[in-house]
């Protein structure tokens, strides 16, 4: 589905940052949590890397080591995902995807444990200190993760644009809503946009 875009007539500030979500191997299509249209996207997310790699910090979605491992309900979930804890899959597949991870330097790289990258990281103090106000959201998944860094930037104030074309679900019922829900319910702390507009 693609949201009517919502880009506000005003330009996107000059400390801006590209935060792209989780595009890591972890998810290629074939893994237990693949995203099956993420390759669709991955060109998408490299043109905006390619204009602005040193305003681009990537978030990495670090799973628990072993199944029973996290805090409160995460124990749970990882008993049911025990084959993607650190242990089954090997450290490397946390890793970026090839395609992007070259842009790493000058790109950054925030680790996370759990969906949003707001807790249990320092990216908030990473965007004081580059004096940012504006953070243009690309990656997956668009129900998950990308919901969590959304929701949080919402409520820090920043202004969010969401790139459309440039996110990926395992779920395209849920994607579809959730773009459904950003452009409405979110009229006026989120933008969308395409990949050609921003």
């Amino acid at each position: 589905m693609q949201a009517s875009s919502r880009l506000r007539d005003e330009p996107i500030a000059a400390g801006a940052v590209h935060l792209c979500v989780d595009m890591q191997r972890l998810y290629e299509p074939g893994t237990e949590w693949g995203m099956p249209w993420m390759p669709r996207v991955v060109p998408r997310i490299g043109e905006i890397c390619e204009r602005h790699a040193a305003r681009t910090i990537f978030t990495r979605f670090i799973p628990a080591r072993r199944p029973g491992e996290g805090q409160g309900q995460w124990r749970r979930y990882y008993r049911k995902w025990a084959a993607m804890t650190l242990e089954e899959i090997g450290p490397g597949r946390v890793d970026l995807l090839p395609e992007l991870a070259r842009f790493a330097p000058p790109a950054e790289t925030v680790d996370k444990p759990v969906y949003s990258p707001w807790l249990g990281s320092d990216l908030q103090a990473r965007l004081r200190r580059r004096g940012c106000d504006t953070l243009v959201l690309t990656g997956g998944e668009t129900d998950m993760c990308v919901l969590a860094t959304l929701l949080g930037a919402v409520d820090w104030g920043y202004r969010v644009i969401l790139v459309q074309d440039a996110l990926c679900s395992s779920s395209d019922a849920s994607h579809d809503a959730m773009l459904a829900l950003f452009s409405t319910r979110f009229s006026e702390q989120v933008e969308v946009a395409s990949v050609e507009e921003v």
